[in-house]
């Protein structure tokens, strides 16, 4: 009887919760299918790229304030069979209109756009995007390396720009990936969009890291630009990472052919004694420690080395053929690693 009545009980407990649990998803589904803000609307220009999935459209509104949940979205859209029917184009929405009307609207479609993609090699410099996408006839070149050469010019809209030098440029924060806009998107909204790609990088692999290894973001940036114009192959950048700070944390220099390459601005093959001896705070073969920012746009496998040194004690690497390097502990190991000519 006692074992009988307990289990009576836990029954009438599990149905309670979830009862309480039913009509609180209920509740909270309800809500979400609500206008974001009714009583003091605004109007938002919203752009739904060609060939976008439902889990970026979602994404898409909720970033822009018009949607309270982008799970609900893609509920909902699912259960209105709605899917397969949202276009492309640009949309005038609103922050007063509910899930449904939002919805119907890119249902509907909106104002037609061609679009236009682009891809950013791992290692570009902001000289080489803007010639690139000058030629590509997706920007004014002059433009946007003016709106790239100050951080101040995006830091409202990207918080993690404030931790940069005032006046520091935008060298090494633009990821390179393949990006689609519209024809005729401007030079600000184009450079907002890299900037945005590499910020998630940063609150996904750098953020949290940066503090653990007392290394500003800057640093973080500019020794993964420059593993990333060293390394050839991925498994290698975090050993070049490691090698770098293993130099540095001895006082050695750091002796990067690639920031010479920077100060240069040409990709010499090899450099001379009098490369190696110019005068820039750029040149790691005459300065201790890192150069003062980005020599180059890193990719994420860059970025997550340089949070991510790999725990050896090597101080030397050159390239052995086939891309991939030879790591050494000493300089004697170093010579001997050298190809012989």
């Amino acid at each position: 009887m006692r074992k009988s009545r307990k289990r009576r009980f836990s029954i009438f407990i599990l149905f309670i919760v979830l009862l309480v649990s039913g009509v609180f998803m209920n509740n909270y589904y309800k809500e979400g299918l609500k206008a974001m803000n009714p009583d003091d609307p605004s109007d938002v220009l919203v752009v739904i790229p060609s060939s976008s999935s439902v889990n970026t459209i979602s994404n898409i509104l909720y970033e822009n304030k018009l949607i309270k949940n982008p799970i609900i979205f893609k509920i909902k859209v699912k259960t209105s069979n709605t899917a397969s029917t949202l276009k492309a184009g640009e949309y005038n929405l609103s922050t007063d209109m509910d899930l449904d009307t939002i919805i119907s609207k890119l249902v509907k479609g909106g104002k037609d756009r061609n679009t236009v993609r682009f891809t950013i090699p791992e290692g570009y410099e902001l000289e080489q995007m803007a010639e690139k996408l000058a030629k590509e006839g997706i920007i004014d070149k002059d433009r946007f390396i003016q709106l790239s050469s100050d951080k101040k010019n995006f830091e409202e809209e990207f918080s993690f720009l404030k931790q940069l030098e005032k006046g520091q440029s935008l060298e090494g924060f633009l990821f390179p990936s393949t990006y689609e806009i519209f024809t005729g998107t401007k030079e600000e909204e184009i450079i907002g969009k890299m900037l945005h790609e590499f910020e998630k990088i940063y609150e996904k692999d750098l953020e949290s890291k940066l503090t653990e290894l007392n290394m500003t973001l800057n640093e973080a940036v500019t020794l993964a630009s420059i593993v990333e114009r060293e390394g050839k192959v991925d498994e290698e950048r975090p050993l070049m990472s490691a090698v770098f700070l293993n130099r540095i944390e001895k006082g050695m220099m750091l002796q990067s052919c690639a920031t010479v390459q920077y100060v240069l601005g040409e990709r010499k093959e090899v450099l001379s004694n009098a490369d190696t001896r110019i005068d820039s705070p750029y040149n790691t073969y005459i300065n201790e420690g890192l150069p003062p920012g980005p020599i180059a746009s890193p990719g994420e496998e860059s970025l997550v080395a340089a949070v991510n040194p790999a725990d050896v004690d090597y101080l030397f690497f050159v390239l052995t053929g086939n891309g991939t390097h030879t790591f050494t502990k000493t300089y004697e190991e170093h010579l001997q690693a050298k190809p012989k000519k």
